[in-house]
């Protein structure tokens, strides 16, 4: 499934052969009317340029927001840095999760929220990983009807989005988990 950015890549490519003028040429026709509203900018472009709703609203954005052209320049290095500000002391054990879950046989996405990230297979989220305090970081699996078994404990109401969770304060506390991160993976393809 293509990322946001990558379906706006291929809205912008297609812009010549589907409207008759790229998303520049489109720009400079917005430019002499003057007009700084996207209903103004979507009345142009349609009512008089015939332009379709979808190309219409992304040319209209598009002139009013260039900025959103701009590649993203923030690298999961910094992302990593921002969830575990204040939490620097699991910097190891969070690298070697993160390390872990990159390991698993599959596509996995790395979805970077607020205060975790979400591990994806390409159909539905399947862990979690969570720099929660100075002293833990929490993992949660998605494996709904699997007993939980040792250090991976059932999730209770920590975290409603998955049935196990993992505390783990050390880097050994990691031990033997590549096959619990791997099921949890399977389970969600």
């Amino acid at each position: 499934m293509a990322t946001p950015e990558e379906m706006l890549q291929t809205m912008i490519a297609n812009m010549p052969e589907k409207t008759g003028k790229s998303l520049t040429e489109w720009h400079d026709v917005l430019s002499k009317t003057g007009l700084q509203k996207h209903g103004e900018l979507m009345k142009v472009l349609k009512g008089d340029h015939g332009v379709s709703h979808g190309f219409a609203n992304t040319i209209a954005q598009l002139y009013l927001k260039p900025e959103l052209l701009k590649p993203q320049t923030t690298s999961a290095e910094n992302l990593d840095t921002e969830l575990l500000k204040g939490k620097e002391d699991m910097t190891e054990v969070f690298n070697k999760t993160k390390s872990m879950f990159e390991s698993v046989n599959g596509e996995v996405e790395f979805s970077y929220k607020k205060t975790y990230i979400s591990l994806r297979t390409p159909k539905k989220q399947f862990a979690i990983l969570q720099p929660s305090t100075k002293t833990r970081v929490d993992i949660g699996l998605n494996l709904k009807g699997v007993d939980p078994e040792g250090k991976v404990e059932a999730a209770g109401s920590w975290n409603g989005m998955v049935s196990h969770r993992i505390k783990a304060s050390s880097v050994d506390d990691l031990d033997g988990l590549e096959d619990w991160f791997q099921q949890a993976y399977d389970a969600n393809c």
